[in-house]
């Protein structure tokens, strides 16, 4: 697969990586549209191939208070309004096998979490909708066992699937990118590296997950430099406030100096 089987999106001359990029969860039609009309601009004019990103709803939570979603069917319609809209296309991430064909009516990629990548019935499931496929490489999965994940998909007669490197556990509650997996996982289908999910620091005591996010940056110029397709960033206007994994989130006023900094950085390794 590459990107152009990922439908709406933009093509560009630019040999860029693109990127997968929004809020962790849709928490109304607002903050939906207002993140998604910022990055848009911002990629637009970086010539960045761009897909909208939103978890429908939370299953993964670590307490059961934790903010789940606003309703499967709402914040779905809310993420084909965005597509629509800003003429782009969107992905969410699936958690039981029903959710496949009914996310699949509203968005263009549909994304298996890391805890579940190994849930043969729901890589199955996400398949036979047709639609592209994004694996999140489990933490606790070697790169080359990736490949049984992406047969899985392909076994189904769908090409349309990519991996997403999220990080490795290392000890109990720290993350850590193993970037000698970037070139391994390639030879399977397209790579993205998770930037943000990369530097959660799960299992705290509270249990809230926390996060690193002053070292987005640091993460993301390693994976350009060492040639990941596509970079997934969670990022909101309001980290702080987020209703979901906002520990490790990107500010969204971060967002264009971040990219500007990526797509030179690629534009030097292009020319190596």
């Amino acid at each position: 697969m590459n990107i152009d089987h990922i439908p709406k999106i933009k093509h560009t001359t630019s040999n860029n990586f693109f990127l997968l990029a929004g809020p962790c969860a849709i928490e109304g039609e607002e903050m939906a549209l207002q993140i998604a009309e910022k990055i848009v601009a911002i990629t637009n004019k970086l010539e960045i191939p761009y897909v909208f990103k939103g978890s429908f709803k939370k299953a993964n939570r670590s307490r059961i208070d934790s903010f789940t979603g606003i309703g499967d069917e709402k914040a779905l319609k809310i993420l084909q309004k965005v597509s629509n809209e800003f003429d782009v296309p969107t992905v969410t991430d699936i958690h039981e096998v029903s959710d496949a064909e009914m996310a699949a009516a509203y968005v263009d990629v549909l994304q298996i979490p890391a805890f579940l990548v190994r849930q043969t019935d729901l890589v199955v499931a996400a398949a036979e909708t047709g639609k592209v496929v994004n694996l999140k490489k489990g933490q606790f999965m070697s790169p080359e066992s990736m490949k049984h994940a992406v047969t899985k998909v392909t076994d189904c007669n769908n090409q349309q699937v990519m991996i997403t490197d999220r990080g490795t556990m290392f000890g109990y509650q720290d993350m850590i990118v193993d970037f000698r997996g970037i070139p391994t996982m390639k030879a399977y289908a397209p790579v993205v590296l998770d930037v943000t999910h990369s530097l959660q620091q799960p299992n705290q005591s509270l249990g809230v997950t926390g996060g690193r996010p002053e070292m987005i940056s640091t993460i993301a110029r390693a994976g350009i430099a060492t040639g990941v397709d596509g970079l997934f960033i969670e990022t909101h206007f309001d980290p702080a406030n987020a209703k979901s994994d906002g520990a490790n989130m990107l500010d969204l006023d971060k967002l264009e100096k971040l990219l500007t900094d990526l797509v030179a950085i690629r534009k030097t390794i292009n020319h190596l």
